[in-house]
């Protein structure tokens, strides 16, 4: 009789690859009691879904459980509708007005030049050379601030990428705790800005409604979407390079205009970044026949979700032709990534300035993944350019 795998997402294997341990889950177990998190664990599409949809039920906020949020951590993510509506479509409005093609090509030639005088047989890693700095530069571009210091700045975002593991690891917390704030620190440091700016922070000055959420939220929440692009960028960019340099002929396909948009898609469906996030019921329901008692957490396993065969057909194939794609990389509801577009044009500039060059990637030495659960990254990816 085969045993149902425990999620153990930092164990070696599932660094790794966690697919096979997903496949398993879909299939034999939906929804279990983890008891080293203390939570219930969802993967099906259709309860993940529902759990990121039903905020009423499903809570975001801790508050709505009783727990106290110090004021470092407040900001839109934290917070549930209605309570954050006004802030949540501030922001997503101040996102919208940024001139995206005039980012694209900024991406792109930022790119070329990230690999120019790169010799074809030297090899080199592509999350220093290319990822980490792209990612600084085009969250910074978006913004419409400052660009930070990138060995300082790598610190505050793994520090923040190891307090989303708290639930596996707690003595995650206080280094985690110690990052936000150093990162509202320099969110901080973005305000006021110049009139005639013109980035989100900018947008954020000119349009917020200080008599409904307190500055910090808007500072905070300015702070977050920074980092929130920063880890996405610097993580797709080295997963779809990782798939760039392995799987033959993606690149040429993918470059193809026509299937440039469902192919980025489909690269974030087959190994995105988010790998879970969790909610705490506020109220006594059922998933799956499991009852959930009001307070239990549950944690809802994106990626898993993004695998399931229920939903994709041949979801361990890359098709970048796929359509529908309803995967679950940027989330859902009212927590859904509000730049998932710009993420998506992150990845889609680095596909325009590798094809466009004529230049291909080659996997040189053995890559390593970072030790994180809740983002699924490159740490080193030894790479060499052919022509």
């Amino acid at each position: 009789m085969s045993t149902i795998p425990v999620y153990d997402p930092l164990r070696s294997e599932m660094i790794h690859d966690p697919y096979p341990t997903y496949a398993r889950l879909l299939a034999e177990t939906p929804i279990h009691w983890h008891e080293g998190m203390g939570a219930w664990v969802v993967v099906r599409h259709a309860d993940c879904l529902r759990v990121l949809r039903e905020h009423e039920t499903f809570a975001r906020d801790p508050r709505r459980n009783g727990e106290k949020i110090p004021e470092f951590r407040q900001n839109v993510q934290m917070m549930d509708p209605p309570e954050q509506t006004p802030l949540r479509r501030l922001l997503v409005s101040a996102m919208r007005a940024q001139d995206k093609e005039k980012l694209f090509d900024d991406a792109v030639t930022f790119v070329r030049g990230a690999l120019t005088g790169q010799r074809p047989d030297q090899p080199f890693d592509w999350m220093s050379r290319v990822s980490a700095p792209f990612a600084l530069h085009m969250s910074s571009a978006l913004l419409g601030v400052p660009v930070p210091d990138g060995s300082d700045y790598a610190g505050i975002s793994h520090g923040i990428a190891l307090r989303m593991d708290a639930g596996l690891a707690p003595e995650n917390i206080p280094e985690g705790d110690a990052a936000r704030q150093r990162l509202n620190d320099l969110g901080e440091s973005w305000f006021p800005r110049p009139e005639g700016d013109t980035g989100l922070v900018a947008q954020l000055i000119r349009r917020a409604d200080k008599e409904v959420h307190g500055g910090h939220y808007i500072r905070n929440s300015a702070a977050m979407m920074f980092n929130a692009s920063y880890g996405t960028i610097f993580a797709m960019v080295g997963n779809a390079a990782l798939l760039l340099a392995t799987v033959s002929g993606l690149l040429e396909e993918v470059a193809r205009p026509a299937i440039r948009q469902t192919g980025v898609d489909e690269l974030v469906r087959f190994d995105g970044p988010a790998q879970g996030t969790s909610r705490i019921a506020v109220a006594e329901t059922v998933i799956e026949g499991a009852r959930i008692a009001a307070g239990d957490t549950v944690v809802t396993l994106l990626a898993a979700a993004n695998h399931d065969p229920r939903v994709f057909a041949d979801p361990q194939e890359i098709k970048l032709d796929r359509r529908p794609n309803p995967h679950l990389g940027f989330g859902s509801g009212p927590h859904a990534c509000f730049g998932s577009e710009f993420g998506k044009l992150s990845v889609s500039a680095v596909i325009s300035a590798l094809n466009d060059e004529g230049m291909r990637l080659r996997v040189a030495a053995q890559p390593t993944r970072r030790t994180t659960a809740t983002v699924r990254s490159m740490d080193v990816l030894p790479v060499c350019l052919e022509r």
